[in-house]
């Protein structure tokens, strides 16, 4: 524990609100971060730690969690994941939370560490806790992502991405000179001579030790493989440009480092050199500032608006935040959509610890051709220079418009086959989901009607159907307790496995499929089919396929999940489109997609879900949140194609081809395009 702690008449009133003992100001680490930019980590950390453990509050999260967990419907085939995911995960949360209510912690922000990586264990973006008072407070950074390269011989090696001081100049100006003067000797002020070297070790171990080892921590995705990719750079379309993804090596939700040694062999050199490179911490763009501990809790820690949820139809509930983003849209790994969209379309949408970057793709990567009629935000067409190959760069499945959005990608696929293209690409790199029905809609207008997009081209699925589940819908359909139709569960949301829409009165959850998993009995709701009804898309889809199917290629680093994972598994194994992961190890299976699910949600839409339905007194309720955070769970669970009778999401989504990824096109999106285009649509 650092520093003394001690309750000063002028912090009482704050240390009471958050339950947390704060130090007294002359001894207050928080202080010395607080309304600063730039920090040290260690500085960040010594704040960090400088808060005990409240009883109390720690009870309170680990009941929320817990009692969430009862709407998660992974939770017990997440014991033990079947093969290939066998050994990736292999997670008892209920177990392992028994232990950290046992267990004590030098400090509360250990205490969220173990909490936070428990759940990251799952390799689940859908289930993850996240807490502000902590996550992304502070980001660490270095100026030299990594990527793996193929060089001429044929070996992958890690490399200091070659556009990593572009990168880190134009989004660190003001803390460039720290690391120019923090190189060593001769290399002093030399750090853009550093872009490109080969990396020979990391902390004195070959570099793959490092990559492994977050591998572990990382979470979000059930393969190796993807888990290995998120240490490197890569790229995405945002709503705004192309933004730049440093990695994890590069960048850092917590202040876990504090420096790493690199061995290196610079380009054009022949002499390894040893550097050390310092890791800053930058203020969190959704920080809310503060000045030492006390107003660091106040302002970052404690349940804010839209942390728990609301009864629906009180005067002030839905109304008072229609218009505000919920501290869940900070994490969701898509662009800020409104939140009436978010109660409206069902959303399938990864969680992430780190915020979505804003880091931009330097000019000389981004793609210099003409976008085309139909490019509207994260979703951009582009025709390439063969004259026959279509790309659809798609860096979510949701934007600020549903409408929108699939009118979009129709005229954009309409565009492309006026230009003559008779081929496609979509690159859906770093796609973390978004709306479940655009996917849908993408599936369909690219394959046409035909048995596998009508009456739905998504997957069946199912809810988990627990006794507080089944509460809530006994009173939606005997209580009308959902009259304007607003709530998850209710009836007319849903359709049984045949397409037919669940009518008002339908107890939907009865009667409960039971069945033991990992040898633990559990229940479910009957099969779930349509769930895009005709009527909710904007227009109604060409009459004939746009594409061929098996003439679309779908490429991304692995990292295409939820939404994306719906399309790009019914693509692949429905339609026989090709798939290419950029640069993974090639001698590890790489897998296309990850995390499935089915539709994803959170805690404080249950929790709505719960007051709205007068349940919030049931002792299987969770309690309000104390702390600012999200638990995020997969409340729908997708059906195989392959084998229908289980999980999508723990059967294997082999890549076509793993593309070797060189010097000349690392992050550059044409340049991949083109060449998947020859390898894959000759």
């Amino acid at each position: 524990m650092l520093g003394t702690f001690l309750l000063v008449s002028g912090l009482a009133a704050i240390a009471a609100a958050t339950n947390i003992e704060v130090v007294g100001r002359a001894a207050d680490p928080c202080a010395k971060i607080g309304g600063q930019k730039w920090v040290a980590p260690q500085d960040v950390r010594a704040c960090f730690t400088s808060a005990k453990v409240d009883q109390s509050i720690k009870a309170n999260i680990i009941e929320v969690i817990s009692k969430t967990l009862a709407f998660h419907t992974s939770v017990n085939y997440q014991i033990q994941a079947p093969p290939p995911f066998n050994n990736d995960v292999h997670e008892d949360l209920f177990a392992d939370l028994a232990r950290i209510q046992k267990q004590s912690y030098k400090s509360d922000y250990d205490l969220h560490i173990d909490l936070s990586r428990t759940l990251k264990r799952l390799n689940d973006g859908h289930c993850v806790w996240i807490n502000s008072c902590y996550d992304s407070l502070f980001v660490n950074y270095l100026p030299t992502p990594l990527s793996l390269l193929t060089d001429s011989d044929g070996k992958q090696n890690v490399h200091i991405s070659p556009e990593a001081f572009d990168v880190a100049s134009a989004e660190f100006p003001d803390q460039i000179d720290f690391w120019q003067n923090a190189l060593p000797g001769p290399l002093k002020g030399q750090l853009s001579s550093l872009s490109g070297a080969k990396v020979i070790s990391i902390n004195g171990q070959d570099p793959f030790v490092a990559v492994n080892a977050n591998a572990l921590i990382t979470g979000s995705f059930q393969a190796l493989g993807t888990r290995q990719n998120s240490f490197f750079s890569s790229y995405q379309r945002s709503t705004a440009g192309w933004n730049y993804i440093l990695g994890n090596f590069a960048q850092q939700s917590l202040p876990l480092s504090d420096s790493v040694i690199l061995t290196i062999l610079r380009t054009g050199h022949h002499i390894p050199e040893v550097v050390t490179l310092p890791y800053r911490s930058r203020v969190g763009a959704a920080t809310v500032a503060f000045s030492d501990s006390a107003s660091w809790r106040a302002n970052n820690c404690v349940a804010v608006d839209g942390t728990n949820g609301v009864d629906a139809y009180a005067s002030t509930s839905l109304t008072s935040t229609s218009n505000k983003a919920l501290p869940l849209s900070k994490f969701q790994q898509q662009p800020s959509i409104p939140p009436q969209s978010g109660r409206k379309q069902p959303i399938n949408v990864m969680l992430d610890t780190s915020p979505p970057s804003d880091v931009v793709l330097p000019p000389g990567l981004i793609p210099a051709l003409p976008a085309l009629n139909g490019s509207r935000s994260v979703s951009q067409f582009y025709m390439l220079k063969d004259a026959k190959t279509g790309v659809l760069a798609l860096g979510s499945f949701s934007d600020s418009d549903f409408n929108a959005f699939l009118l979009g990608m129709l005229n954009g696929l309409l565009s492309l086959k006026s230009l003559g293209a008779t081929q496609l690409i979509v690159d859906v790199s770093n796609n973390g989901g978004g709306f479940i029905c655009a996917a849908h809609w993408l599936h369909r207008i690219i394959a046409g009607p035909k048995s596998t997009t009508e009456p739905q081209s998504g997957l069946d699925t199912k809810a988990r159907d627990g006794p507080l589940a089944q509460l809530i819908v006994q009173q939606i359909v005997q209580n009308n307790a959902d009259p304007q139709e607003l709530l998850l569960y209710n009836p007319i949301q849903w359709a049984d496995a045949k397409g037919n829409f669940f009518a008002a009165t339908d107890d939907w959850l009865q009667p409960p499929v039971k069945v033991t998993i990992n040898k633990h009995p559990d229940a479910f709701s009957q099969r779930l089919g349509e769930e895009c009804a005709a009527s909710g898309f904007p227009t109604t889809p060409p009459a004939q396929a746009l594409f061929d199917p098996k003439k679309v290629v779908i490429v991304s680093n692995g990292k295409c999940a939820s939404s994306c994972s719906l399309f790009s598994v019914t693509m692949n194994k429905e339609e026989g489109s090709k798939t290419v992961v950029l640069g993974g190890k090639s001698d590890v299976q790489q897998q296309y997609c990850g995390t499935v699910g089915g539709q994803s949600t959170d805690y404080s839409t249950i929790d709505t879900e719960i007051k709205t339905t007068h349940l919030k007194n049931n002792s299987l309720a969770p309690p309000d949140l104390l702390v600012n955070g999200v638990q995020g769970i997969a409340w729908r669970l997708g059906f195989g194609v392959n084998d229908p009778t289980q999980p999508e999401e723990w059967q294997s989504r082999p890549v076509t081809l793993n593309l070797p990824i060189t010097a000349d096109i690392v992050n550059n999106p044409v340049a991949i395009w083109q060449k998947v285009a020859k390898m894959l649509l000759p």
